[in-house]
């Protein structure tokens, strides 16, 4: 199961957001409304975090217990209230949307949502700063690379929770030769046996970087570029379909030879058939967050705090990437990993999905977000190319 969604359209979340870039005074909230009246984390040693499924370690011999966050309770003496509740991101938008509008708690102290989400969140002002002062680990240990998105100047509101990329996934071996280049999946040898992501904040960055555009700073012709070429693309038949996490069943079963792709996924491909591939293309591609966030009113506030923290400890983040296998925004959790007496655990720490090279850094960005005003009208113009 993927933590990158699909944008299924522009509706309530769209809407909501092209509001506040509008001005909209209902759902913007001011700073000095976000934080609850009254912190109840010293009398209250607990707190509620939402997280999407499979997305966390759990024990070999019982899966409803959580390791990590069995070791941070017994330091802490804080319980934990940890619920899977998050399967999309506009769905879980859509059901804490109307609290977090009209100023009310939403039941969470703690969520994580893919980053291009959590910048609609940051600009409607619904969540808060957190205190850094009190996160050494986090101010210490956080990838450099991952610390000043556009949305988020500082990662004032937000810590990645895990990281990953989007490149390209092929079959070497039924395939016959290597890819190297975006370009190159527009071959003749790849017609009709290539797939895109249909969510637009999911393809976008790639397809603009395989066209030479600096993603960090792309503009609306960049956009409108991209378009141009994947609506020709379709209309020559080239692209077998677009899709969401299913490319995983069309690569496996060979009816697709080439497809964009998540890194944490082709790591589990891969386990199950070395033939599988992948490719950070020679043009770029996208390095991704989904990230924790305290929602507005949150009523544990200082007690989430700490736990985002406790995740930024060199030796959980370690056991975490363990286990999820995205790329680890803790880059010290690589000597932890290393360490291990378990090769196969050793083995993670050479894994550069895990923890990118130096080489393979220079070729990832984070891309800027689509922002309040060019939502409404990207997204119609791309979803009627990919038939949503």
């Amino acid at each position: 199961m993927s933590r990158r969604t699909l944008l299924r359209g522009f509706g309530t979340a769209g809407t909501l957001a092209a509001l506040a870039g509008c001005g909209v005074p209902a759902a913007y909230v001011e700073p000095g409304d976000r934080a609850a009246a009254d912190d109840r984390s010293e009398r209250d040693r607990s707190l509620q975090f939402a997280n999407w499924p499979l997305y966390i370690d759990t024990d070999d011999e019982n899966e409803s217990r959580r390791p990590t966050l069995d070791s941070f309770t017994g330091r802490t003496g804080i319980s934990v209230r940890y619920t899977e509740e998050i399967n999309d991101n506009d769905e879980f938008f859509g059901k804490i949307s109307p609290a977090l509008m009209n100023r009310q708690e939403t039941g969470r102290d703690l969520i994580v949502i893919s980053d291009w989400m959590a910048a609609r969140f940051v600009r409607l002002g619904w969540v808060q700063e957190m205190d850094r002062a009190k996160q050494p680990n986090v101010a210490k240990y956080l990838d450099p690379q991952l610390r000043t998105p556009a949305f988020d100047e500082g990662r004032l509101h937000s810590v990645p929770w895990q990281s990953g990329i989007t490149g390209i996934a092929y079959n070497r071996r039924k395939l016959g030769h290597e890819i190297r280049s975006t370009s190159q999946l527009w071959a003749d040898d790849l017609r009709g046996k290539v797939t895109l992501f249909s969510g637009l904040d999911e393809s976008f960055a790639l397809l603009m970087q395989g066209n030479g555009a600096d993603v960090t700073r792309w503009t609306a012709d960049d956009f409108h570029t991209m378009c141009e070429q994947v609506g020709k693309l379709v209309k020559r038949k080239h692209i077998r379909r677009f899709t969401g996490n299913d490319y995983i069943k069309d690569l496996a079963s060979g009816d697709v030879l080439a497809c964009q792709a998540y890194s944490g996924d082709v790591i589990q491909l891969k386990a199950d058939n070395p033939d599988i591939e992948f490719v950070v293309p020679e043009e770029g591609a996208e390095l991704w967050a989904e990230s924790l966030m305290i929602p507005n009113l949150a009523r544990h506030k200082r007690n989430a705090e700490k736990l985002v923290d406790h995740y930024y400890d060199p030796e959980v983040a370690a056991e975490l990437a363990a286990w999820v296998n995205y790329v680890c925004p803790v880059p010290a959790a690589r000597d932890i990993l290393a360490s291990a007496k378990d090769e196969e655990t050793a083995a993670l720490a050479e894994d550069p999905l895990i923890f990118p090279d130096d080489a393979m850094r220079e070729r990832l960005a984070i891309a800027r977000d689509i922002t309040a005003e060019e939502r409404v009208g990207f997204a119609k113009k791309w979803n009627a190319i990919v038939g949503l």
